[in-house]
């Protein structure tokens, strides 16, 4: 009685009937029988797929007889049918069949079933879906895309992360047709070609593990034409793996080539001994190789080592030492704070941007520290609502962290300048601080010569747009023509810091006077840039308004002189005395 509710069964004894009934009373043909019934069979087929299904996602048919723990979430399943469409679990069942039958429902781990690799919650939900309906759903976007709104999606590491956790499902748990059948090896073949080295470091090690000789070939040929150390190829595949793609690179190096850099094995022998000391957490011990071998920090890139692969602490010791430099990027073009976003560990990007790391700095491929991190968080991750006293994402951590420390500095905005829309928003900041920084000089040079001072803005070029060419004076600006458009662009960089950092001095010790002159380059500037502008009644007015500006910067002047009184400096210091003070407190701080 219960098999006569089944839909699928319903379905398929009825369409038996009504064929034979077919063939006898209208004499059609056999193809025309074979083709209906084949088409039966599909729709029986199609039901049973849907019937299926229902056991993994209608919480009201809740029959499972096992659970298996991804991620902490539990996931009910059924020993049968999993038994049947996969020997893993089939071997598995057999082997506690016994001990289940006494302990009641039993519960699995997934993390005890990878020797190697990672399956989420997510991809085995994916690859449960299919051993039950025998079809393979899309891949959730909260899962396979990344955060970063300008990704395309078809090679960030999500992408890539998620299409390797159903390979390692497929193949850990052996149902191999899965990966034959939708062509798993396909699509990361594709992925190798349009990654970042570092997203097929991934490919490469489930190609190995899973024993694709094919996609293993592809990946060690892509590694071996890239710029990766050595160290990092040791430290992040198989041994065997690593030594394929040394072997590779010394094959495809002719022994004339002249450009090939020679290295010094006493030297890569000390710097290995400093690395090996600080994976052992020893600073002292780093710190007596220093001494003895004569290599520095930078020399060895140490610093970018264990902000890769060391515990925080051993990484704030590092920075503690004083004998780093941390805007340093490493031959691959990569700073200590980027090598700290690929590893999404908020304690160590907080360390460096209080010891100085600049989040606007790019690699040579364009990324900054926050697109780094924005290429490798899922929107899972990123969007996570987290209860109160539970321990926030650290993905999300790191870019807030890092968004913040670029909008609090004008320079870390994510600009490109390859890019001529983000070149001109540039430029015009630029030339924003320009007019600003001139109006501070014309209102109290000696002041604002201080500050520039400080901030060693005389020893940049000034920035006058990018159609100017003639100065101040009139004359013709002299140009350069032999600077490339990147000498140009670190020129144009300089000179920005230089300003920000003027203005940022001038808010500090002259905070009033920064204020007015806020306002004045909001709502007179655009009046007041010109005077000799307009009718004769136009530039009187403009000449009133110029003169009460200066007022106001006299007056806000006063009360930033009075409260350095306050503070003990005397009202008749001179000019020489502030830059001292000043430049006392810019030390200290």
């Amino acid at each position: 009685m219960a098999n006569s509710s089944e839909p699928s069964s319903s379905l398929s004894f009825t369409s038996s009937s009504h064929i034979s009934n077919a063939v006898t009373s209208h004499n059609i043909t056999s193809s025309s029988v074979s083709e209906t019934g084949h088409n039966l069979e599909i729709i029986s087929l199609s039901k049973l797929s849907s019937n299926l299904e229902q056991l993994l996602v209608d919480s009201a048919c809740d029959y499972s007889d096992a659970e298996i723990i991804v991620e902490g979430i539990p996931v009910g399943v059924h020993r049968c049918i999993l038994a049947a469409r996969s020997r893993f679990f089939y071997d598995l069942f057999k082997r506690e069949k016994r001990s289940c039958e006494k302990d009641g429902k039993p519960k699995y781990c997934m993390s005890d079933f990878l020797p190697y690799g990672k399956v989420g919650y997510e991809a085995f939900l994916i690859f449960l879906s299919y051993l039950y309906t025998g079809k393979l759903k899309p891949s959730p976007l909260e899962v396979s895309t990344c955060v970063d709104n300008g990704c395309a999606h078809d090679a960030c590491r999500p992408a890539i992360e998620f299409s390797v956790e159903l390979m390692y499902a497929s193949s850990i748990f052996q149902v191999p047709e899965m990966v034959s059948l939708f062509q798993f090896e396909r699509r990361l073949t594709n992925f190798v070609g349009k990654a970042l080295v570092q997203d097929v470091i991934p490919i490469l090690v489930v190609a190995y593990h899973c024993n694709s000789s094919l996609l293993v070939n592809q990946c060690v040929g892509r590694v071996a034409r890239s710029d990766l150390d050595n160290i990092s190829l040791e430290k992040e595949l198989p041994h065997e793996v690593a030594e394929s793609v040394k072997l590779l690179r010394s094959k495809s190096q002719p022994d004339d080539e002249c450009d090939t850099v020679l290295v010094d094995p006493a030297h890569e022998k000390r710097v290995r001994r400093i690395l090996k000391a600080l994976d052992s957490d020893d600073v002292e011990l780093v710190k007596l190789l220093l001494s003895e071998s004569g290599i520095t920090l930078d020399e060895a890139y140490a610093l970018h080592y264990a902000a890769a692969y060391c515990d925080p602490k051993v990484v704030s010791e590092v920075l503690n030492l004083g004998l780093a430099d941390v805007n340093l990027p490493n031959p691959r073009g990569y700073t200590v704070l980027h090598v700290a976003a690929m590893r999404k560990e908020p304690s160590i990007v907080v360390s460096l941007l209080t010891k100085g790391a600049h989040a606007s700095e790019r690699t040579s491929d364009g990324q900054s520290a926050v697109s780094i991190c924005r290429r490798l968080t899922r929107p899972k991750d990123y969007h996570a609502k987290m209860e109160q006293g539970q321990e926030t994402n650290k993905d999300r951590i790191c870019i807030d962290v890092l968004e913040r420390e670029m909008r609090r500095n004008p320079l870390a905005g994510d600009v490109s300048i390859a890019s001529p829309t983000m070149a001109d928003d540039l430029h015009m900041k630029l030339l924003y601080l320009e007019n600003r920084v001139a109006f501070a000089r014309l209102f109290f040079p000696t002041e604002a010569k201080l500050a520039m001072e400080i901030a060693h803005a005389e020893t940049t070029s000034e920035f006058a747009g990018l159609s100017a060419s003639k100065g101040s004076s009139g004359n013709l600006r002299e140009v350069d023509l032999n600077e490339t458009p990147l000498m140009q662009n670190k020129r144009v960089l300089l000179r920005m810091q230089a300003l920000v950092k003027t203005v940022e001095m001038g808010r500090r010790y002259f905070p009033h006077c920064s204020q007015v002159l806020d306002k004045f380059m909001e709502d007179d500037l655009p009046d007041l840039f010109y005077l000799e502008k307009g009718t004769l009644d136009e530039q009187r007015i403009k000449r009133t308004r110029f003169m009460e500006l200066k007022d106001d910067v006299h007056r806000a002047f006063t009360k930033d002189k009075a409260e350095f009184n306050r503070s003990g400096l005397s009202s008749s210091s001179s000019s020489s005395s502030l830059k001292d003070n000043v430049s006392y407190k810019a030390r200290k701080l």
